[in-house]
């Protein structure tokens, strides 16, 4: 499998990211960046776990993220899409930035807001809402879980493109640029 290389780091993070929101079955947990390979693994585990989901996305990957596995989408560049959502048992958040201050506000008291890029600069604002910032860790069980599931095609980490490994430079152009997908360099 060539897109192999692509799954480590974003399969665990996603699975350890949605662990740490404590999210069980029939709770609603909303993955900020949903459409990105870390949120897709997140939604997939969400899903596992017999949660409801909404995936957080820019209005621009409606499309895109219609396939993911999701139980709602939700585009939060729309402020009036933020601000119609339900409270939320928790947040699994992959993009970090200004959203994320807003759907402190969303998070039931009780609930977790659980991050990868760091914590809500307004989490104290919420002292009924746990806050945890997610490290990732290797894990070879989860990782062997979560590639069993990308090679019989229930969770999808998109690859945008191969380059080869003589392309490096602008492989590196091409990420810094950002997008949605994986780019892997290739022999």
């Amino acid at each position: 499998m060539i897109e192999g290389p692509a799954l480590p780091l974003v399969t665990v993070t996603g699975n350890q990211l949605l662990l740490a929101t404590e999210i069980s079955a029939g709770q609603t947990v909303l993955v900020l960046g949903a459409a990105g390979s870390v949120g897709r693994s997140a939604v997939f585990t969400a899903k596992q776990r017999g949660a409801k989901v909404i995936a957080g996305i820019l209005a621009k990957q409606t499309d895109e993220a219609k396939s993911i596995g999701a139980d709602q989408l939700v585009a939060t560049d729309d402020e009036a899409a933020i601000a119609n959502l339900s409270p939320l048992d928790a947040v699994a958040d992959t993009v970090g930035g200004k959203t994320t201050a807003k759907l402190m506000a969303m998070v039931k008291p009780g609930g977790v807001f659980a991050a990868v890029n760091g914590v809500p600069q307004n989490g104290a604002d919420y002292p009924a809402v746990k806050v945890v910032k997610v490290f990732s860790k290797f894990d070879g069980k989860t990782l062997e879980s979560m590639a069993d599931a990308v090679r019989v095609g229930k969770l999808v980490i998109p690859i945008r493109e191969k380059l080869p490994l003589s392309e490096a430079a602008e492989a590196q152009a091409a990420v810094e640029k950002g997008g949605t997908g994986k780019i892997l360099l290739v022999p």
